[in-house]
């Protein structure tokens, strides 16, 4: 059922004001690929620190946060925004400021030059499908909560939110990005922070901790496999260090102005995720006394909103959430049609066929950059819709994508970075026997053991990845002194480098 004409017009104004700020972006990208993926390398503490920010406070931190504290409590949910707290933290404080460094334009750049090719086009695949699924899943959230608001059906409010994500992205880049994620996320997190308080002062915490049941809001979560506590860590471990290898979040990092600038973002978007996550965290647990017997866990946060809030402070929810799915969707379009544009098509189908691409200047190569991302942004969109409507939820599906990512890319990453001895053979075995024993284990691993598959595969792509780098050095020595070169602009949209 629709709500009031006053909610639709509300969120209507929401929708409208970012999605026309996000079109005016159009004028800062100037023709540049460089200026269209990564702002150009220019963005200030603050810019970055509000995309990362918007980034991490997804759907699943606040609307799913909310909802799986209500079914099964506190770090059910509280693990989403920790999770990726933890992931800014662990970025700031070993990521951010070598892969600033670099000059990278997209995640797998790092794989090619300190690897291979091969290696760019493996890794760069499978964060693509990764990031395919999480756009589906963002656009479908938001068709979702649009059919809520509106009563439209599925269908209308998918095609209607993923043509407004798919033209404010396109017109800008992540300049567009940048700019409705500044009208997204702060209202999103006054409205959070302004609903929990609201509530805990109107009704007092002794109103709401008779109706919380025993284990939900102690360590339990954490310490019982019974409680959930295997994938609970699974969870967290996923987020904390899978995410690393998120392409949405390392764009930011490279559109740092400077290296510094990368790390102070990223323990600035971990401090205001914490805050907000536990806002939505406590206000799931508020609602197993105000809305008892919720049988679908994504209309808690939306009933407390719409029902149990001041109209503005539930506004700024409402509007959140939708920001929330369409921060995340924007990323991952850009992210994943980056990467095709650049580590597939320019790289590799473009070089082969045209011998003498990469000796174009450097104007002609960064335009070509631009137009090769716009182009594959139709079909990256495209699959993603088709996907959001044959599975509107994709659930487990998600969870495996990244999780296969997090197992085959981490620690050729982490390694690249820190160890000079890593080398090709190494990171292409870390890769497949990582990837491989996640799906494996998905189909092989005991129920009560859930959560284990995802924290043994990574453990042992690093097992494999050392003997195998210390075994090939002689044939295949590392390249560890592109970790500390920092290339020309010439360089970097060089195909070749």
């Amino acid at each position: 059922m629709a709500l009031g004409l006053s909610w639709q017009i509300g969120l209507i104004v929401f929708l409208t004001v970012f999605t026309c700020l996000g079109i005016a972006m159009f004028y800062m990208v100037k023709g540049s690929g460089r200026q269209y993926i990564i702002a150009g390398k220019s963005l200030p503490f603050v810019l970055v620190g509000t995309t990362l920010l918007a980034q991490s406070l997804d759907a699943n931190a606040t609307m799913g946060n909310a909802g799986q504290t209500y079914l099964a409590g506190f770090w059910a949910g509280f693990q989403f925004p920790l999770g990726l707290a933890l992931c800014l933290l662990v970025t700031g404080t070993w990521y951010a400021k070598p892969l600033n460094r670099m000059q990278l334009i997209t995640l797998p750049d790092f794989y090619y030059r300190r690897y291979n090719r091969v290696t760019e086009v493996l890794v760069g695949l499978a964060m693509s499908f990764s990031f395919v699924i999480l756009l589906a899943g963002n656009i479908s959230g938001g068709a979702w909560i649009l059919t809520h608001i509106f009563g439209w059906d599925y269908l209308t409010s998918l095609i209607i939110i993923s043509i407004i994500v798919f033209i404010y992205t396109i017109s800008g880049g992540l300049w567009s990005v940048v700019a409705t994620d500044i009208t997204q996320v702060y209202p999103a997190i006054a409205g959070f922070l302004a609903g929990f308080f609201w509530l805990l002062f109107t009704y007092g915490w002794d109103f709401f901790s008779q109706a919380i049941p025993a284990g939900y809001l102690d360590l339990s979560g954490l310490t019982s496999a019974e409680n959930g506590a295997l994938l609970n860590w699974a969870g967290l471990l996923a987020l904390g260090l899978g995410d690393v290898v998120a392409l949405d979040f390392m764009e930011r990092v490279f559109a740092s102005k400077n290296p510094e600038t990368a790390r102070k973002a990223c323990f600035y978007g971990a401090g205001l995720t914490v805050a907000t996550g536990i806002a939505a965290s406590f206000m799931g647990l508020m609602a197993l006394k105000l809305i008892p017997g919720v049988e679908d866990p994504r209309m808690v946060m939306s009933l407390l909103a719409t029902h149990h809030l001041p109209f503005i402070i539930g506004l700024f929810i409402m509007g959140g959430i939708v920001g929330a799915g369409l921060s995340t969707a924007d990323g991952g379009l850009l992210g994943v049609s980056s990467v095709f544009g650049r580590n597939i098509l320019q790289r590799n189908i473009l070089q082969i066929w045209k011998k003498e691409y990469a000796e174009e200047d450097k104007r002609a190569l960064d335009k070509r950059l631009l137009v090769a991302t716009r182009l594959v942004s139709i079909v990256v969109m495209a699959g993603s819709v088709y996907m959001a409507i044959i599975r509107p939820e994709p659930g487990i599906l998600l969870v495996l994508a990244f999780d296969v990512v997090f197992a085959g890319c981490f620690v050729p990453l982490t390694l690249g970075l820190y160890w000079k001895k890593a080398n090709t053979p190494g990171a292409l075995t870390a890769f497949i026997v990582g990837s491989l024993l996640r799906l494996i284990l998905y189909y092989t691993i005991p129920e009560h053991l859930a959560g284990l598959d995802t924290m043994i595969s990574p453990l042992v792509s690093l097992i494999v990845m050392v003997p195998v780098s210390l075994a090939t050095q002689d044939k295949y020595p590392g390249k560890h002194d592109v970790v500390d070169y920092i290339p020309t602009e010439e360089e970097v949209l060089s195909t070749r480098y």
